[in-house]
Protein backbone atom coordinates (compact mmCIF):
# COMPACT_ATOMS: atom_id res chain seq x y z
CA UNK A 1 0.00 0.00 0.00
CA UNK A 2 1.15 3.53 -0.77
CA UNK A 3 -0.49 6.71 0.49
CA UNK A 4 -0.74 9.11 -2.46
CA UNK A 5 -2.30 12.18 -0.86
CA UNK A 6 -4.96 13.58 1.46
CA UNK A 7 -7.21 16.34 0.16
CA UNK A 8 -10.06 18.42 1.60
CA UNK A 9 -13.63 17.73 0.57
CA UNK A 10 -16.42 19.36 2.57
CA UNK A 11 -15.98 20.81 6.05
CA UNK A 12 -14.46 18.22 8.39
CA UNK A 13 -14.26 15.82 5.46
CA UNK A 14 -11.12 14.45 3.81
CA UNK A 15 -10.35 12.25 0.82
CA UNK A 16 -7.58 9.71 1.34
CA UNK A 17 -6.07 8.50 -1.93
CA UNK A 18 -3.91 5.37 -1.82
CA UNK A 19 -2.71 2.63 -4.12
CA UNK A 20 -2.22 -1.13 -4.03
CA UNK A 21 0.64 -2.37 -6.20
CA UNK A 22 0.03 -4.70 -9.15
CA UNK A 23 1.73 -7.71 -7.56
CA UNK A 24 -0.49 -7.55 -4.45
CA UNK A 25 -3.62 -7.04 -6.53
CA UNK A 26 -2.76 -9.87 -8.94
CA UNK A 27 -2.19 -12.18 -5.97
CA UNK A 28 -5.62 -11.26 -4.64
CA UNK A 29 -7.21 -11.94 -8.04
CA UNK A 30 -5.51 -15.36 -8.17
CA UNK A 31 -6.78 -16.15 -4.69
CA UNK A 32 -10.35 -15.31 -5.69
CA UNK A 33 -10.01 -17.34 -8.88
CA UNK A 34 -8.85 -20.44 -6.98
CA UNK A 35 -11.66 -20.01 -4.49
CA UNK A 36 -14.40 -19.75 -7.11
CA UNK A 37 -13.24 -21.73 -10.14
CA UNK A 38 -14.98 -24.90 -9.01
CA UNK A 39 -18.33 -23.06 -9.05
CA UNK A 40 -18.07 -21.97 -12.70
CA UNK A 41 -19.13 -23.81 -15.84
CA UNK A 42 -16.84 -23.18 -18.80
CA UNK A 43 -17.55 -25.11 -22.03
CA UNK A 44 -14.75 -27.51 -22.93
CA UNK A 45 -13.37 -27.74 -19.39
CA UNK A 46 -14.21 -29.96 -16.45
CA UNK A 47 -15.62 -28.08 -13.48
CA UNK A 48 -12.77 -26.48 -11.54
CA UNK A 49 -10.20 -26.92 -14.34
CA UNK A 50 -10.83 -23.82 -16.49
CA UNK A 51 -7.83 -21.46 -16.68
CA UNK A 52 -8.25 -17.95 -15.25
CA UNK A 53 -7.54 -16.43 -18.67
CA UNK A 54 -10.38 -18.44 -20.22
CA UNK A 55 -12.83 -17.39 -17.52
CA UNK A 56 -11.82 -13.74 -17.92
CA UNK A 57 -12.23 -14.05 -21.68
CA UNK A 58 -15.69 -15.53 -21.22
CA UNK A 59 -16.98 -13.31 -18.40
CA UNK A 60 -14.78 -10.23 -18.77
CA UNK A 61 -11.34 -9.26 -17.54
CA UNK A 62 -12.70 -7.68 -14.35
CA UNK A 63 -14.75 -10.72 -13.36
CA UNK A 64 -12.70 -11.34 -10.19
CA UNK A 65 -11.85 -7.72 -9.44
CA UNK A 66 -14.66 -6.88 -7.01
CA UNK A 67 -13.97 -9.83 -4.71
CA UNK A 68 -10.23 -9.23 -4.95
CA UNK A 69 -10.62 -5.59 -3.95
CA UNK A 70 -12.89 -6.59 -1.06
CA UNK A 71 -10.12 -8.91 0.15
CA UNK A 72 -7.30 -6.38 0.06
CA UNK A 73 -9.26 -3.26 0.96
CA UNK A 74 -9.50 -3.54 4.79
CA UNK A 75 -5.76 -3.94 5.33
CA UNK A 76 -4.85 -1.36 2.67
CA UNK A 77 -7.30 1.20 4.04
CA UNK A 78 -6.12 0.73 7.64
CA UNK A 79 -2.51 1.20 6.54
CA UNK A 80 -3.37 4.33 4.57
CA UNK A 81 -5.38 5.70 7.47
CA UNK A 82 -2.53 5.11 9.90
CA UNK A 83 -0.06 6.84 7.58
CA UNK A 84 -2.40 9.80 7.06
CA UNK A 85 -2.59 10.49 10.78
CA UNK A 86 -6.24 11.50 10.49
CA UNK A 87 -8.66 11.11 13.41
CA UNK A 88 -11.54 9.59 11.47
CA UNK A 89 -15.07 9.54 12.93
CA UNK A 90 -17.03 7.86 10.14
CA UNK A 91 -17.07 4.80 7.96
CA UNK A 92 -15.18 5.38 4.68
CA UNK A 93 -16.97 6.03 1.42
CA UNK A 94 -14.86 3.93 -0.95
CA UNK A 95 -14.36 4.58 -4.65
CA UNK A 96 -12.10 2.71 -7.08
CA UNK A 97 -10.33 5.40 -9.07
CA UNK A 98 -8.27 3.28 -11.48
CA UNK A 99 -7.27 -0.32 -12.16
CA UNK A 100 -4.41 -0.64 -14.63
CA UNK A 101 -0.94 -2.09 -15.13
CA UNK A 102 0.30 -0.14 -12.12
CA UNK A 103 -2.22 -1.72 -9.75
CA UNK A 104 -5.27 -0.16 -8.10
CA UNK A 105 -5.82 3.41 -6.95
CA UNK A 106 -8.54 3.82 -4.32
CA UNK A 107 -10.09 6.84 -2.63
CA UNK A 108 -11.75 6.85 0.79
CA UNK A 109 -13.91 9.83 1.71
CA UNK A 110 -14.15 10.18 5.48
CA UNK A 111 -15.23 12.63 8.15
CA UNK A 112 -12.62 13.65 10.68
CA UNK A 113 -12.98 14.82 14.26
CA UNK A 114 -13.79 18.54 14.20
CA UNK A 115 -11.73 21.23 15.89
CA UNK A 116 -13.50 22.15 19.11
CA UNK A 117 -13.15 25.36 21.10
CA UNK A 118 -14.14 25.44 24.74
CA UNK A 119 -15.17 28.38 26.88
CA UNK A 120 -14.56 28.87 30.60
CA UNK A 121 -14.45 25.46 32.19
CA UNK A 122 -13.22 26.20 35.70
CA UNK A 123 -15.62 27.34 38.39
CA UNK A 124 -18.78 25.93 36.79
CA UNK A 125 -21.70 26.28 39.20
CA UNK A 126 -23.97 23.43 40.27
CA UNK A 127 -26.38 22.62 43.10
CA UNK A 128 -26.49 19.52 45.25
CA UNK A 129 -29.16 18.27 47.61
CA UNK A 130 -27.97 17.33 51.08
CA UNK A 131 -29.64 13.95 51.47
CA UNK A 132 -30.21 12.61 54.97
CA UNK A 133 -31.42 9.02 55.15
CA UNK A 134 -34.52 8.82 57.35
CA UNK A 135 -35.35 6.13 59.89
CA UNK A 136 -38.34 5.26 57.70
CA UNK A 137 -36.03 4.53 54.77
CA UNK A 138 -33.90 2.28 56.98
CA UNK A 139 -37.03 0.47 58.21
CA UNK A 140 -38.21 -0.03 54.62
CA UNK A 141 -34.86 -1.50 53.55
CA UNK A 142 -34.79 -3.87 56.52
CA UNK A 143 -38.38 -4.91 55.85
CA UNK A 144 -37.36 -5.79 52.29
CA UNK A 145 -34.76 -8.16 53.74
CA UNK A 146 -37.38 -9.59 56.10
CA UNK A 147 -39.71 -10.11 53.13
CA UNK A 148 -37.00 -12.04 51.27
CA UNK A 149 -36.56 -14.24 54.32
CA UNK A 150 -40.28 -14.67 55.07
CA UNK A 151 -41.79 -18.10 55.65
CA UNK A 152 -44.91 -19.22 53.80
CA UNK A 153 -47.63 -20.84 55.85
CA UNK A 154 -50.72 -22.49 54.37
CA UNK A 155 -54.09 -21.34 55.71
CA UNK A 156 -57.09 -23.68 55.70
CA UNK A 157 -59.48 -22.27 58.31
CA UNK A 158 -60.56 -18.97 56.73
CA UNK A 159 -61.47 -17.23 53.49
CA UNK A 160 -59.15 -15.16 51.30
CA UNK A 161 -57.97 -11.84 52.72
CA UNK A 162 -56.19 -8.95 51.04
CA UNK A 163 -52.45 -9.63 51.00
CA UNK A 164 -52.81 -13.42 50.85
CA UNK A 165 -50.94 -15.43 48.26
CA UNK A 166 -53.37 -17.81 46.60
CA UNK A 167 -53.31 -20.59 44.02
CA UNK A 168 -56.42 -20.56 41.86
CA UNK A 169 -57.92 -21.41 38.45
CA UNK A 170 -59.61 -18.88 36.20
CA UNK A 171 -61.41 -19.20 32.87
CA UNK A 172 -62.49 -15.99 31.11
CA UNK A 173 -65.35 -15.38 28.67
CA UNK A 174 -66.48 -12.38 26.64
CA UNK A 175 -70.04 -12.61 25.31
CA UNK A 176 -70.02 -16.24 26.40
CA UNK A 177 -66.95 -17.08 24.27
CA UNK A 178 -63.56 -18.02 25.71
CA UNK A 179 -60.67 -15.79 24.59
CA UNK A 180 -56.94 -16.31 24.17
CA UNK A 181 -54.95 -15.83 27.38
CA UNK A 182 -58.06 -15.87 29.53
CA UNK A 183 -57.53 -19.27 31.13
CA UNK A 184 -54.99 -20.64 33.59
CA UNK A 185 -54.78 -23.38 36.18
CA UNK A 186 -52.95 -23.27 39.51
CA UNK A 187 -52.05 -19.63 38.98
CA UNK A 188 -50.19 -17.95 41.86
CA UNK A 189 -51.38 -14.46 42.81
CA UNK A 190 -50.80 -12.08 45.69
CA UNK A 191 -54.24 -10.60 46.28
CA UNK A 192 -54.11 -6.81 46.21
CA UNK A 193 -50.93 -6.65 44.13
CA UNK A 194 -52.74 -5.10 41.17
CA UNK A 195 -51.47 -7.80 38.80
CA UNK A 196 -54.91 -8.24 37.22
CA UNK A 197 -57.23 -5.66 35.67
CA UNK A 198 -59.04 -3.28 38.05
CA UNK A 199 -61.85 -4.88 40.02
CA UNK A 200 -60.62 -8.46 39.61
CA UNK A 201 -58.64 -9.09 42.76
CA UNK A 202 -61.10 -7.33 45.06
CA UNK A 203 -63.76 -9.91 44.15
CA UNK A 204 -61.54 -12.79 45.32
CA UNK A 205 -61.51 -11.47 48.90
CA UNK A 206 -63.91 -13.47 51.08
CA UNK A 207 -63.89 -16.59 48.89
CA UNK A 208 -63.18 -19.94 50.55
CA UNK A 209 -60.95 -22.76 49.38
CA UNK A 210 -62.85 -24.96 46.92
CA UNK A 211 -65.61 -22.40 46.40
CA UNK A 212 -66.55 -21.82 42.76
CA UNK A 213 -67.44 -18.23 41.90
CA UNK A 214 -67.68 -15.74 39.03
CA UNK A 215 -65.79 -12.48 38.72
CA UNK A 216 -67.35 -9.77 36.55
CA UNK A 217 -65.06 -7.09 35.18
CA UNK A 218 -64.68 -4.69 32.28
CA UNK A 219 -61.39 -4.48 30.40
CA UNK A 220 -59.85 -0.98 30.39
CA UNK A 221 -60.18 1.18 27.27
CA UNK A 222 -56.37 1.22 26.87
CA UNK A 223 -55.96 -2.55 27.30
CA UNK A 224 -53.01 -3.91 25.29
CA UNK A 225 -55.20 -6.47 23.49
CA UNK A 226 -57.35 -4.15 21.38
CA UNK A 227 -60.00 -6.82 20.76
CA UNK A 228 -60.75 -6.92 24.52
CA UNK A 229 -60.68 -3.18 25.27
CA UNK A 230 -63.88 -1.93 26.93
CA UNK A 231 -65.36 -5.46 26.80
CA UNK A 232 -67.26 -6.93 29.75
CA UNK A 233 -65.94 -10.32 30.84
CA UNK A 234 -66.84 -13.12 33.21
CA UNK A 235 -64.14 -15.23 34.85
CA UNK A 236 -65.11 -18.55 36.40
CA UNK A 237 -62.75 -19.16 39.32
CA UNK A 238 -61.93 -21.57 42.11
CA UNK A 239 -59.35 -21.11 44.89
CA UNK A 240 -57.18 -24.14 45.68
CA UNK A 241 -54.85 -22.81 48.37
CA UNK A 242 -54.26 -19.80 50.59
CA UNK A 243 -50.83 -18.91 51.95
CA UNK A 244 -49.56 -16.12 54.15
CA UNK A 245 -46.01 -14.87 54.48
CA UNK A 246 -44.76 -14.63 58.05
CA UNK A 247 -41.93 -12.15 58.44
CA UNK A 248 -39.15 -13.08 60.84
CA UNK A 249 -38.83 -11.02 64.00
CA UNK A 250 -36.29 -8.23 63.82
CA UNK A 251 -34.01 -9.40 66.62
CA UNK A 252 -30.35 -10.23 67.14
CA UNK A 253 -30.82 -13.80 65.87
CA UNK A 254 -32.29 -12.55 62.61
CA UNK A 255 -29.43 -10.06 62.23
CA UNK A 256 -26.85 -12.83 62.69
CA UNK A 257 -28.59 -14.90 59.98
CA UNK A 258 -28.66 -12.18 57.32
CA UNK A 259 -25.54 -10.13 58.04
CA UNK A 260 -22.08 -10.05 59.56
CA UNK A 261 -23.35 -8.20 62.62
CA UNK A 262 -24.49 -9.41 66.06
CA UNK A 263 -27.03 -6.82 67.13
CA UNK A 264 -29.96 -4.96 65.63
CA UNK A 265 -28.35 -1.60 66.40
CA UNK A 266 -25.17 -2.53 64.50
CA UNK A 267 -27.20 -3.82 61.59
CA UNK A 268 -29.38 -0.70 61.42
CA UNK A 269 -26.27 1.51 61.48
CA UNK A 270 -24.75 -0.43 58.58
CA UNK A 271 -27.96 -0.30 56.54
CA UNK A 272 -28.19 3.44 57.12
CA UNK A 273 -24.56 3.96 56.10
CA UNK A 274 -25.04 2.01 52.87
CA UNK A 275 -28.23 3.88 52.01
CA UNK A 276 -26.40 7.15 52.66
CA UNK A 277 -23.53 6.10 50.42
CA UNK A 278 -25.97 5.18 47.66
CA UNK A 279 -27.82 8.48 48.02
CA UNK A 280 -24.56 10.43 47.95
CA UNK A 281 -23.46 8.67 44.76
CA UNK A 282 -26.79 9.51 43.15
CA UNK A 283 -26.34 13.17 44.06
CA UNK A 284 -22.76 13.08 42.76
CA UNK A 285 -24.09 11.78 39.44
CA UNK A 286 -26.68 14.57 39.31
CA UNK A 287 -23.99 17.19 39.95
CA UNK A 288 -21.82 15.60 37.25
CA UNK A 289 -24.74 15.87 34.86
CA UNK A 290 -25.18 19.57 35.63
CA UNK A 291 -21.47 20.24 35.18
CA UNK A 292 -21.25 18.41 31.87
CA UNK A 293 -24.39 20.11 30.54
CA UNK A 294 -23.00 23.55 31.39
CA UNK A 295 -19.60 22.63 29.96
CA UNK A 296 -21.21 21.62 26.65
CA UNK A 297 -23.00 24.98 26.56
CA UNK A 298 -19.59 26.65 26.21
CA UNK A 299 -18.53 24.33 23.37
CA UNK A 300 -18.01 25.84 19.92
CA UNK A 301 -17.87 23.04 17.35
CA UNK A 302 -19.45 21.95 14.09
CA UNK A 303 -20.12 18.24 14.66
CA UNK A 304 -20.35 16.08 11.52
CA UNK A 305 -23.61 14.17 11.28
CA UNK A 306 -21.56 11.00 10.89
CA UNK A 307 -20.35 11.28 14.51
CA UNK A 308 -23.89 11.19 15.83
CA UNK A 309 -24.81 8.30 13.53
CA UNK A 310 -21.75 6.32 14.61
CA UNK A 311 -22.61 6.86 18.28
CA UNK A 312 -26.22 5.78 17.71
CA UNK A 313 -24.97 2.63 15.97
CA UNK A 314 -22.71 1.90 18.95
CA UNK A 315 -25.65 2.32 21.34
CA UNK A 316 -27.75 -0.02 19.20
CA UNK A 317 -25.02 -2.68 19.32
CA UNK A 318 -24.72 -2.27 23.08
CA UNK A 319 -28.50 -2.62 23.49
CA UNK A 320 -28.55 -5.71 21.32
CA UNK A 321 -25.78 -7.24 23.44
CA UNK A 322 -27.81 -6.63 26.62
CA UNK A 323 -30.84 -8.24 24.99
CA UNK A 324 -28.77 -11.34 24.20
CA UNK A 325 -27.82 -11.64 27.86
CA UNK A 326 -31.57 -11.77 28.56
CA UNK A 327 -32.08 -14.51 25.98
CA UNK A 328 -33.54 -12.24 23.28
CA UNK A 329 -32.35 -11.04 19.91
CA UNK A 330 -33.13 -7.63 18.45
CA UNK A 331 -35.51 -8.96 15.80
CA UNK A 332 -37.62 -10.81 18.39
CA UNK A 333 -37.63 -7.79 20.70
CA UNK A 334 -38.89 -5.52 17.92
CA UNK A 335 -41.57 -8.02 16.95
CA UNK A 336 -42.89 -8.18 20.53
CA UNK A 337 -42.76 -4.44 21.15
CA UNK A 338 -43.77 -3.21 17.69
CA UNK A 339 -40.55 -1.20 17.51
CA UNK A 340 -38.52 -0.57 14.36
CA UNK A 341 -34.81 0.03 13.93
CA UNK A 342 -35.47 3.63 12.86
CA UNK A 343 -37.70 4.24 15.88
CA UNK A 344 -35.08 2.86 18.25
CA UNK A 345 -32.37 4.98 16.65
CA UNK A 346 -34.58 8.05 17.05
CA UNK A 347 -34.91 7.27 20.76
CA UNK A 348 -31.15 6.92 21.14
CA UNK A 349 -30.37 10.06 19.15
CA UNK A 350 -30.67 12.70 21.96
CA UNK A 351 -28.41 10.72 24.28
CA UNK A 352 -25.96 10.07 21.43
CA UNK A 353 -25.70 13.80 20.67
CA UNK A 354 -25.13 14.56 24.34
CA UNK A 355 -22.40 11.93 24.66
CA UNK A 356 -20.59 13.07 21.51
CA UNK A 357 -20.62 16.73 22.53
CA UNK A 358 -19.58 15.95 26.10
CA UNK A 359 -16.63 13.92 24.86
CA UNK A 360 -15.56 16.69 22.48
CA UNK A 361 -15.82 19.24 25.28
CA UNK A 362 -13.70 17.15 27.66
CA UNK A 363 -11.13 16.52 24.93
CA UNK A 364 -10.92 20.27 24.39
CA UNK A 365 -10.31 20.78 28.12
CA UNK A 366 -7.64 18.07 28.12
CA UNK A 367 -5.95 19.74 25.18
CA UNK A 368 -6.05 23.16 26.86
CA UNK A 369 -4.50 21.68 30.00
CA UNK A 370 -1.93 19.61 28.07
CA UNK A 371 -3.02 16.46 29.89
CA UNK A 372 -1.16 13.28 29.01
CA UNK A 373 -1.41 9.64 30.04
CA UNK A 374 1.70 8.12 31.57
CA UNK A 375 2.85 4.58 30.85
CA UNK A 376 2.01 3.67 34.46
CA UNK A 377 -1.53 5.02 34.12
CA UNK A 378 -2.06 3.13 30.87
CA UNK A 379 -0.80 -0.10 32.42
CA UNK A 380 -3.03 0.38 35.46
CA UNK A 381 -6.05 0.94 33.20
CA UNK A 382 -5.36 -2.29 31.34
CA UNK A 383 -5.27 -4.02 34.72
CA UNK A 384 -8.62 -2.54 35.76
CA UNK A 385 -10.29 -3.64 32.53
CA UNK A 386 -8.78 -7.12 32.79
CA UNK A 387 -10.00 -7.47 36.38
CA UNK A 388 -13.49 -6.22 35.51
CA UNK A 389 -13.90 -8.81 32.74
CA UNK A 390 -11.94 -11.59 34.41
CA UNK A 391 -9.40 -11.93 31.61
CA UNK A 392 -5.66 -11.46 31.26
CA UNK A 393 -4.31 -7.98 30.58
CA UNK A 394 -2.57 -9.23 27.43
CA UNK A 395 -5.96 -10.18 26.01
CA UNK A 396 -7.20 -6.65 26.64
CA UNK A 397 -4.16 -5.23 24.82
CA UNK A 398 -5.06 -7.33 21.78
CA UNK A 399 -8.46 -5.65 21.50
CA UNK A 400 -7.79 -2.11 22.80
CA UNK A 401 -4.69 -0.24 21.72
CA UNK A 402 -2.66 2.18 23.83
CA UNK A 403 -3.98 5.24 22.01
CA UNK A 404 -7.60 4.46 22.93
CA UNK A 405 -6.69 3.82 26.56
CA UNK A 406 -4.61 7.01 26.72
CA UNK A 407 -7.48 9.04 25.21
CA UNK A 408 -9.89 7.78 27.88
CA UNK A 409 -7.40 8.58 30.63
CA UNK A 410 -6.90 12.21 29.58
CA UNK A 411 -10.67 12.66 29.20
CA UNK A 412 -11.04 11.29 32.73
CA UNK A 413 -8.49 13.81 33.97
CA UNK A 414 -10.43 16.61 32.29
CA UNK A 415 -13.67 15.47 33.93
CA UNK A 416 -11.98 15.36 37.33
CA UNK A 417 -10.63 18.88 36.81
CA UNK A 418 -14.17 20.09 36.13
CA UNK A 419 -15.35 18.48 39.37
CA UNK A 420 -12.44 19.74 41.44
CA UNK A 421 -12.86 23.35 40.30
CA UNK A 422 -16.66 23.42 40.34
CA UNK A 423 -18.59 25.71 42.66
CA UNK A 424 -21.24 23.47 44.17
CA UNK A 425 -23.97 24.92 46.36
CA UNK A 426 -25.43 22.38 48.79
CA UNK A 427 -29.14 22.77 49.48
CA UNK A 428 -30.29 21.84 52.97
CA UNK A 429 -32.28 18.63 53.25
CA UNK A 430 -36.00 19.20 53.71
Amino acid sequence: MKLINVTDAEKNQKVIEFSVDKATFDAAVDKVYKKNVAKLNVPGFRRGKAPKSMIEKMYGKGFFYEDAINDILPEAYEAALAESGLDVVSYPEIDIKTIDDNGVVITAKVFVKPEAKIGEYKGIEATRDAVVVSDEAVDAEINNVRERNARETEVTDRAVENGDEITFDFDGYVDGVAFDGGKSENYNLKVGSGSFIPGFEEQIVGKAIGEKFDINVTFPAEYHAAELANKEAVFKCVVHAIKVRELPELDDEFVKDVSEFDTVDEYRADVKAKLQEKADKEEDAKVDGQLMDKLVETLDVDVPEAMFETEVDAMMRDYETRLRYQGLDLETFMRYTGQTVDAMKAQFRPQAEKQVKTRLALEAVAKAENFEATAEEIEAEYGKIAEAYGIEADKVRETIDNAAIAADIVVGKAAQLIRDTAVVTVKDAE
